[in-house]
């Protein structure tokens, strides 16, 4: 990322242990420390959590949606209302994607050519165009402070023409994109490697992406339907073609041991809708792995998820009182799950960060593997 005073964000390596990587994104809105896990605030928040709830996780930056704040409050009105740091009263740095994900995955009868997208909002039906001049607009509007180009984004498997064709538009997308955001300072634009399973397009996507320039290098279309290896061998091959002095972002990934394989291969952010969804539904994410509060083993247990763990909501309430939340729905289930998982992907990025720093990630994915492994503690 550029380190000229003028733009007011920068990235620092601050060491490196195999492919693993620590470092730091100083933004005028705060410090970025790598890995990062970003939990993801959809429509302007982060389900069932209070900002402040979030922030108490270990979270440093949010991600917001493009495509659901442009359908709904609309960009103009955010900005009218001060920004979507105000509106949500997060003071804290925000990424914001492009959209482009959710045009293809959610929207209406999309039609798709080289100037943009236009498809039917999947909430009303209205009609829109998103363009990649139109996105860097939206999310300026949102005062991002890391703003993604727009990108056609495929799931996989996918023919290998299909593939090629779709890379190459994001590449002419993020050209545009680039001459749209104008070099603003006091925000970084992140360029978005495409090309599918494919590692001659990946880095035909990466070289040329580099010759446009951009403050950070994301890595798309994957967590699209293909295995975890091939995700794996994607992230092995291409890491290593990015600028080394950039941040390099995986997007929509995942499970923390997604998030962990993602670091041992040089990724340095990420960002789900899992672990809050997981919450949800029932499942808390711990250093003993998943656990189900749905299954009745949990119903007569008095002892809490983790004593050890540093999470006070791990230590608060016994097993088969989460089990009651979640089997007879109150939203306090919801809540109380959706911190737990929150904190829990930000106490293993800080794990990486330490373990990195100290030379030992491979030991530490390792035992950190090896715990989840053995699994939850025994049924009473």
């Amino acid at each position: 990322m550029s380190t000229t005073t003028d733009k007011q964000v920068t990235f620092s390596l601050l060491a490196k242990d195999g492919m693993g990587r620590r470092g730091r994104i100083d933004t005028p809105r705060g410090a970025i420390h790598t890995p990062a896990f970003m939990p993801v605030g959809t429509a302007g928040t982060v389900k069932a959590m209070y900002p402040e709830q979030v922030r108490e996780t270990g979270a440093d930056i949010l991600l917001g949606n493009t495509y659901h704040l442009m359908l709904r409050p609309g960009a103009e009105r955010v900005a009218s209302l001060g920004g979507l740091h105000t509106f949500m009263d997060w003071e804290r740095p925000i990424l914001t994607d492009s959209g482009g994900f959710q045009v293809m995955s959610l929207a209406k009868l999309r039609k798709l050519n080289e100037k943009g997208v236009t498809f039917k909002s999947h909430i009303d039906g209205s009609s829109h165009e998103l363009t990649p001049e139109r996105s860097i607009e939206i999310q300026t509007l949102l005062d991002s402070d890391i703003i993604m180009q727009l990108d056609e984004c495929i799931s996989l498997p996918a023919e290998r023409k299909e593939i090629e064709r779709a890379m190459e538009l994001s590449l002419r997308w993020a050209d545009r994109s680039k001459t749209a955001f104008n070099n603003q300072k006091n925000r970084a634009l992140f360029g978005i490697v495409q090309g599918g399973d494919d590692p001659d397009l990946r880095v035909g996507s990466a070289e040329g992406l580099k010759s446009i320039g951009f403050d950070g290098y994301a890595v798309g279309g994957l967590a699209v339907g293909e295995p975890q290896e091939v995700m794996f061998r994607v992230l092995s091959n291409i890491t290593p073609e990015l600028p080394e002095d950039r941040p390099r972002y995986l997007m929509g990934v995942g499970k923390p041991d997604d998030i962990l394989g993602g670091i041992e291969r040089g990724i340095d952010m990420f960002d789900c809708v899992h672990p809050t969804r997981a919450g949800r539904h029932g499942h808390a994410y711990t250093r003993f792995g998943v656990i189900n509060f749905k299954n009745a083993r949990h119903k007569d247990d008095p002892r809490p998820i983790d004593e050890a763990s540093p999470n006070p909501n791990c230590r608060r309430w016994s097993r088969a009182y989460l089990h009651h939340l979640v089997r007879t729905e109150e939203i306090l289930g919801a809540m109380v799950l959706s911190q737990i998982n929150l904190a829990y992907y930000q106490e293993l990025t800080a794990g990486t960060r330490a373990a990195i720093e100290a030379g030992r990630l491979a030991d530490f994915a390792a035992e950190t593997r090896a715990v989840w492994a053995a699994g939850d503690l025994p049924v009473l």
